[in-house]
């Protein structure tokens, strides 16, 4: 069935409850499909991905000129950017999608009472999500495809950089899922880009039942400041990567090098590099970043390694640049490396580089982040990089999901009681 999109007429608050309201409803058509269908209906989107192809990147092309014209930087025009290549990786991640487990009714667990009451916890969808998100395209199909799979709707919010770009791929996706008989309610996109709306999302609390923000830390801060509805939290990519004293040069040099530039947009960039004082190849290592066209901003210790370092300032150490700029500290070992981490890291990723196994684990288990990894690039830090398929973010926080949040991350559970007869004595 198809659900026309409500009216605009500058009531915030009705046009989301109008959107809200049809999602729920479609929410409750959904449910009732089988994986199979959700299946089929995945496929088709990312058919109408594919047959879309001239028409979205057209639309990008105006997102990226007016980005161009607004003064974005590099960064932000390289998240926003499309080409055959990144469509055809939306479209496949899509697919990709359709192939996972599906979540829905999965038995968690079952225990048999002394008085025969059987009990199992079996996961269900969370209902309608409202996705905040920011300058990536790709999010409008990772997020429309997981809440599809996971039996979800969603009420997506994109940025205003990339408004041309998500209608187009929103109209897509829906024309697929629609002709594989999806309602199109099921993955709306609000219709327009007044800030007000993102209000009016954050209060509508019994309607929208739970917030995903993407995108950043002001972004993120207003969401959790101003929520009436529970929220998956997505903070900043302040990501530390630790060469130890026993790391092998040539992996810290490769791991170092990708971690910061192989994207310095996406939010598992490294934006930290401590290096052990016992480590002896510590100038070619900064060497090796500058060389590539990094910028590194250092403490004293760093800026002696090489005379291009530049002095960092307090503010460094907790700036997400989300470009090619580095800060670097020089530390007296791992617990320093640590100190350092808790005091300046978001909880993303961090990663450390040794040959030494138990400094490693020691690592891996004192390290409270979402990810914390041994020997390998931040960059790994992907959903669809652990098997996930898309992701709708990483959460940083402690409660519910953590980490790279796939389908699973958008379900919940109840509780089945089956009896007997049995009465509470």
């Amino acid at each position: 069935m198809t659900v026309p999109a409500p009216s605009f007429d500058g009531d915030h608050d009705s046009l989301v409850t109008a959107l809200a309201r049809a999602g729920r409803a479609a929410q409750t058509q959904l449910a009732q499909l089988g994986s199979a269908q959700r299946k089929a209906a995945l496929c088709a989107a990312a058919k109408a991905l594919r047959a879309q192809e001239s028409a979205i990147l057209e639309a990008n092309a105006r997102d990226m000129a007016a980005g161009a014209e607004r003064g974005l930087s590099g960064a932000m025009l390289d998240r926003l950017r499309l080409d055959p290549g990144r469509l055809a990786g939306i479209a496949d991640a899509v697919a990709a999608v359709a192939e996972l487990p599906d979540p829905v009714g999965q038995e968690i667990d079952r225990t048999e009472r002394p008085n025969g009451l059987v009990l199992s916890r079996v996961r269900v969808p969370i209902g309608l999500i409202g996705i905040i998100y920011e300058s990536r395209p790709n999010v409008t199909a990772d997020a429309a495809a997981l809440g599809l799979a996971s039996g979800n709707a969603v009420l997506l919010r994109g940025g205003s950089e990339a408004v041309h770009s998500n209608r187009a791929i929103h109209a897509a996706m829906v024309a697929g899922l629609v002709e594989a008989g999806v309602p199109a309610a099921a993955v709306q996109l609000v219709p327009n880009q007044d800030r007000a709306v993102v209000g009016a999302m954050l209060t509508a609390a019994g309607l929208i039942d739970m917030i995903v923000p993407r995108g950043g830390k002001s972004l993120v801060a207003r969401v959790q400041a101003d929520a009436r509805v529970p929220v998956l939290a997505h903070l900043d990519g302040i990501n530390h990567t630790y060469v130890h004293a026993a790391a092998d040069p040539a992996k810290a040099q490769a791991i170092a090098v990708n971690a910061k530039l192989r994207r310095t947009g996406v939010c598992g960039a490294m934006e930290t590099l401590l290096i052990d004082a016992l480590y002896p190849e510590s100038a070619s290592l900064v060497a090796a970043l500058l060389d590539a066209g990094c910028e590194l901003r250092g403490d004293a210790r760093a800026c002696a390694l090489d005379p291009r370092i530049v002095p960092a300032s307090d503010a460094d150490w907790d700036t997400e640049y989300l470009e090619a700029i580095l800060s670097v500290a020089v530390v007296d070992g791992l617990d320093a490396a640590l100190a350092h981490i808790a005091a300046h890291g978001s909880h993303h990723t961090d990663a450390i580089v040794t040959e030494d196994t138990v400094v490693a684990e020691r690592f891996l288990a004192e390290v409270d982040s979402a990810i914390v990894m041994h020997n390998a690039s931040s960059q790994f830090a992907d959903g669809g990089e652990f098997g996930l398929g898309a992701e709708i973010g990483i959460a940083t926080g402690r409660l519910h999901a953590r980490g790279p949040v796939a389908l699973e991350g958008l379900t919940t559970y109840k509780w089945l009681v089956r009896g007997t007869g049995q009465v509470r004595p």
